[in-house]
């Protein structure tokens, strides 16, 4: 349980929100009209799929997911760790993705199918990466999860029991941030197209760069995970 947050962590975790709903708006609008940052809705396409015999979109859909998780499998090679800690393998796990974001962009502007899969791993490794603090899932890239854990929580308090409010605080910038890159990446997209991209992939860069720079003078993070 959250009692307290320190800045950075409450900042980077809304600033990887907001770039992450920019990525999957921009993906759900352009010619793959697939998901990027989550699996859920997928899988369930990738079911249809299987009913229905349609091979292409079986084979389509069955390779984001594996992106999905092979970016979750880099994710866990790099930072080796569940729960969160300062090092610099956070920065480099940064910058990784926002060269695959980047060659994203320029696949999707050729309409190839293999944009949809660099942004898939992309999101698979963001989402993978910040773990746990103080026995809070933080996630990123979707909000299922975070939406019923917040629901959990105010039904407790509603209930009179004492939850965290830092906790609850936290998860609710979360989902307001993913909520405003979604719009963000909408209008962006139905202006610009695919250079909608260049937004999170600057948001990504910019905080790779920040962290590495500033993570030797970041207050050291104990959490009892």
């Amino acid at each position: 349980m959250i009692t307290k947050l320190p800045r950075w962590i409450l900042v980077g975790g809304a600033v990887l929100a907001f770039s992450a709903g920019c990525i999957n708006t921009a993906a759900l609008m352009g010619f793959t009209r697939l998901s990027v940052s989550h699996v859920t809705g997928n899988v369930s396409l990738f079911a249809a799929a299987i009913a229905h015999g349609d091979f292409q979109s079986l084979l389509y859909i069955g390779a984001s997911l594996i992106s999905f998780l092979i970016g979750s499998i880099l994710s866990g090679f790099i930072i080796g760790q569940t729960s969160l800690k300062l090092g610099r393998r956070y920065g480099w796990a940064l910058y990784l993705e926002a060269a695959l974001l980047l060659i994203s962009y320029f696949l999707y502007q050729q309409h190839d199918y293999l944009g949809q899969l660099a942004a898939a791993m992309a999101c698979g490794l963001q989402n993978a990466m910040v773990a746990t603090y103080s026995g809070a899932v933080i996630r990123t890239t979707h909000l299922t999860g975070l939406t019923s854990d917040m629901g959990a929580a105010i039904g407790n308090w509603l209930a009179g029991r004492k939850i965290s409010m830092p906790t609850l605080g936290f998860q609710t910038i979360i989902w307001y941030c993913f909520c405003g890159g979604g719009a963000v990446g909408a209008f962006l997209f139905s202006k610009i197209g695919y250079g909608a991209l260049m937004l999170p992939i600057a948001i990504v860069f910019g905080a790779a760069f920040v962290y590495n720079l500033g993570s030797d003078r970041l207050p050291e993070v104990h959490s009892p995970d």
